[in-house]
């Protein structure tokens, strides 16, 4: 629970996150089973409009599930 909570433990997920889908060797597909939903999440009606948390949260709980994933995947 204090890791999810540490800046230092995102700010490395999100610095992995950018790495792995600027990288050439991570197959378009792979990087669109995160982007998408993501994307779709931000844009689509929220249950509290004009309050963004719930998109942070699940943008930081994909980004964490797709950094282990790809890294894992693609050995890194």
């Amino acid at each position: 629970m204090r890791k999810l909570l540490s800046l230092r433990h995102w700010k490395n997920t999100f610095v992995r996150v950018y790495r792995l889908l600027a990288n050439r060797n991570v197959a378009w597909r792979d990087k669109l089973l995160f982007l998408v939903p993501v994307l779709l999440y931000w844009v689509m009606p929220d249950a509290i409009p004009f309050l963004p948390v719930d998109d942070i949260a699940v943008t930081m709980l994909a980004a964490e599930w797709f950094a282990r994933w790809m890294e894992k995947k693609y050995n890194r």
